[in-house]
């Protein structure tokens, strides 16, 4: 048995939203400043950069994690890898080497609250089951997930998408039933959904945060030719097809 005080049910914090095992909080003010950060810290806050943490319900779900996301945790709660043999530790290693994330995601079971570390990132929750069960995240997104999801590296649609367009050649896959968390420099208030159905959509910059796993990825030359594209001052375009839909970032997102 535990009781958390001055935490969420502090007036300085703000619950930004609550999906599944999933809470997303936001701190309104820095107060942990010294005369040297007041300024900052202050006009941090006018410009909307906060800090912000989610809080995990584990046993409403396993969670699965970032490595070394987790800052603290209460109550009968236990990491583990998630590892199941040799072969799914190759394969994770394998997934983690071309997707950017971390290899080994823990594992939280039992019954309690894990909270993960502070972050000036906006965290986004969104749910599978709004992606028609599968959806392809941008590298370094990735914050936590309910355990039901499943993990996988997809591959571009051609070599040249990774080649021509200087991005990896594979992106991290969530499939399954589940609530998910990703860490984004663009808030969800300003992020723009496009929802295609047989059709097409070609971006110039990698503004596309995630995306259905149905749509064919790609990456061509914004013109029939080379010369058009030069032309154009485009060049080459990430280009994505079929029926789904995608999350875009309406500026170039920061490391």
């Amino acid at each position: 048995m535990y009781r958390i005080n001055n935490f969420v049910n502090n007036d300085d914090v703000a619950v930004l939203d609550s999906k599944g095992a999933f809470r997303v909080i936001e701190y309104k003010r820095d107060l942990s400043v010294t005369p040297s950060t007041a300024m900052t810290a202050y006009f941090c806050n006018e410009m909307n950069v906060r800090k912000r943490q989610l809080i995990c319900n584990v046993g409403e779900k396993n969670i699965v994690c970032q490595a070394g996301a987790m800052q603290w945790m209460v109550g009968n709660v236990n990491s583990t890898t998630g590892i199941k043999g040799v072969s799914d530790f190759i394969g994770k290693a394998f997934r983690g080497k071309v997707t950017g994330e971390s290899a080994i995601k823990p594992e939280y079971t039992g019954t309690g609250t894990l909270v993960l570390e502070p972050t000036y990132k906006h965290i986004i929750l969104l749910d599978t089951s709004e992606w028609n069960g599968s959806v392809v995240l941008d590298d370094g997104l990735f914050l936590a997930c309910e355990s039901g999801i499943k993990h996988k590296a997809v591959m571009r649609s051609n070599f040249s998408s990774a080649v021509a367009g200087g991005e990896g050649l594979f992106n991290l896959c969530l499939s399954g039933n589940g609530v998910f968390a990703i860490e984004s420099s663009v808030p969800k208030e300003e992020l723009i959904e496009v929802t295609l159905e047989n059709d097409v959509i070609k971006i110039d910059g990698n503004f596309a945060i995630a995306w259905s796993n149905s749509l064919e990825f790609t990456v061509e030359r914004s013109g029939k030719t080379l010369i058009g594209s030069a032309a154009s001052g485009e060049g080459l375009v990430n280009v994505y097809r079929g029926t789904g839909k995608i999350l875009l970032a309406p500026v170039d997102r920061m490391p």
